[in-house]
This record gives C-alpha cells, sequence and structure tokens, in this order.
C-alpha cells in the first residue's frame, strides 16, 4: 500500500509538471487556429511546427482541445461516488469541541467521528487512504473554544485552512422545542458571492463535501462569502399554505470561516507546495477582497 501511494503521488506531481508545456502547445494551436480562421497568415514564429501542429488540431476533438490541469485531477473522480468524510480534533479536546464536532457530524453526510487520542496526522491520512476517505477534517480549538479548521482532500490534496469565528453550536442554544431536529437528508446548498479565481476554487472545495441531494429534501446549508469571510448557516424550510409561504427556520449550528491557506498536498506533507497564503499585514490587505466582491 505504500509504495503503492508512493507511484501515485509521483504519477500526480509527473502530470502536474507537464502543465506548462501542455499550456505552451495549446497557446500555439489556438494561434494558428485563429489566424486559419480569420484568413491571416500564419505567425512567423509557428512556419516551422505548422504541419505538425495542424495534424494534432485534426485530431482533437471537445475533451482534448482543451489542457486540464492538476486541479481537474484532484475532483476527476468526485461525481462518482458520494463523498465519505473522516471527522476529528486537536489532542486532548474540551468538552466544547467534542460537541461542536458531533453536530458537524450530523452536518455533512457519510461523515464518521473518532477520538483523536495520541494518533499521529500521517497515520490518520495512510487510514483513511487505505478506507477509501475522500476527506479528512480536523477542527482546532484554543482554550475551549473552536478556532480552526483544516479540509483535506485525499487522496492528494488540496488542503485547506480556514479560522473559526463566532462559533454557536445547537447545544448553546436554550430553546431546544423551537429549534427542532437536526434531518440527515443531503442538503441544497447555496454558495453566494464566490466570483473570484480563488472564490471558484474555495467553492470547489466546500462543495464536494456534500453528495448529490434529492430535488425535494428540505434541508439547505448556506456558504455566504462577504468581505472574505464565509457565513455558514443551516437551515430547513417548510411549505404551510403554498408555495408563496415558505417558513425558514434555523436549526444550527452557525459560524463563520476565513480562509488563510491552501496547500497542493495532504495535511501531513510539510513538503508541500503553497497555492495560496493570505498575507494580512501588506499595506493593500485591507483594500483587496481576494474570494468575491
Amino acid at each position: 500500500m505504500l509504495r503503492r501511494n508512493i507511484r501515485l503521488r509521483r504519477e500526480y506531481l509527473y502530470r502536474k509538471s507537464l502543465e506548462g508545456k501542455e499550456r505552451l502547445l495549446y497557446e500555439k494551436k489556438r494561434k494558428i487556429k485563429e489566424a486559419l480562421a480569420e484568413g491571416k497568415p500564419i505567425p512567423t514564429e509557428l512556419r516551422n511546427e505548422e504541419a505538425a501542429l495542424r495534424q494534432e488540431i485534426d485530431l482533437e476533438d471537445e475533451n482534448t482541445a482543451i489542457p486540464r490541469s492538476h486541479i481537474d485531477d484532484e475532483y476527476a473522480k468526485a461525481t462518482e461516488r458520494d463523498p465519505k468524510i473522516l471527522l476529528t480534533t486537536s489532542r486532548d479536546p474540551s468538552a466544547p469541541l467534542t460537541q461542536f464536532v458531533k453536530e458537524l457530524k450530523f452536518v455533512f453526510p457519510n461523515a464518521e467521528r473518532i477520538n483523536r487520542g495520541g494518533q499521529v496526522i500521517s497515520e490518520i491520512i495512510e487510514s483513511c487512504r487505505a478506507h477509501d476517505f475522500t476527506d479528512v477534517i480536523l477542527v482546532h480549538e484554543h482554550r475551549g473554544v473552536p478556532d480552526g479548521l483544516v479540509i483535506c482532500h485525499l487522496p492528494f490534496g488540496p488542503t485547506a485552512y480556514f479560522e473559526l469565528l463566532n462559533v454557536v453550536t445547537r447545544h448553546d442554544i436554550k430553546d431546544k422545542k423551537a429549534m427542532g431536529t437536526m434531518p440527515e437528508a443531503h442538503p441544497h446548498l447555496i454558495l453566494n458571492n464566490f466570483k473570484s479565481k480563488l472564490g471558484d476554487r474555495t467553492a470547489n472545495i466546500l462543495k464536494h463535501l456534500f453528495p448529490m441531494p434529492k430535488p425535494d429534501t428540505k434541508r439547505i446549508i448556506t456558504f455566504a462569502n462577504q468581505s472574505d469571510y464565509i457565513s455558514f448557516r443551516h437551515h430547513i424550510y417548510e411549505k404551510h399554505g403554498g408555495p408563496k409561504s415558505l417558513e425558514l427556520k434555523e436549526i444550527g449550528p452557525r459560524f463563520e470561516m476565513r480562509l488563510y491557506q491552501i496547500k497542493l498536498g495532504t495535511v501531513d506533507q510539510t513538503e508541500a507546495q503553497n497555492e495560496w497564503v493570505l498575507r494580512p499585514y501588506m499595506n493593500t490587505a485591507k483594500k483587496r477582497k481576494f474570494i468575491g466582491d
């Protein structure tokens, strides 16, 4: 199993190293296509390669014309089966953190929670690969308050690091009857204001934690971005007197997330390349919005 994982990782890194060459070849083909379509002469720098490139263009179809990236490979099989998620915490978790993770288990369908104990991260990742888990979620705390969420996609990454703010669990809400029970149906997702390239990447990581819902499910999960703070809300809706009389009920938990790092690898790989890192102390950091408007 270990040799197989090493071989698969090498193949993935090799495909990733070819992206620059494939992108350059794609740009050459695009220039030749544009010149032929507009009736213009072939660019001078491409005349020696024109015959070979035109032969490749003739053999291409809609699936091979645009080069695939390592991001496509990471989630290439995501639609073939439902996600399978492992939830765990930092070592020696407090009671509030344990309660929060118990509630997250019901938020994510097909999630399993384990007690961290003395296990090392690398052992957890290897065990999850062996048992076909698609994602690992680690929740951290500071003095009993959940303050960090790490989402690691398997087998090769990416890993997204979020700061947690304003966490309110179902356990903290006094009126349990008004809140109701938490359904386990697959939820509809609302992803609001993820408009930049980084926003698309973040939305892609979040949406692949949830399986495809049924059309008639009444459970809704919202990730709403505002000023790079992502608000998580969990609702169910009820129809009392027809389609125009909908009642929306929040069933918790609720919290805010702030992305601060994406790594091109799993959480146990310290040598993995950073795809994006938040730089909060730059002069322009307060003015810029990275994920959306």
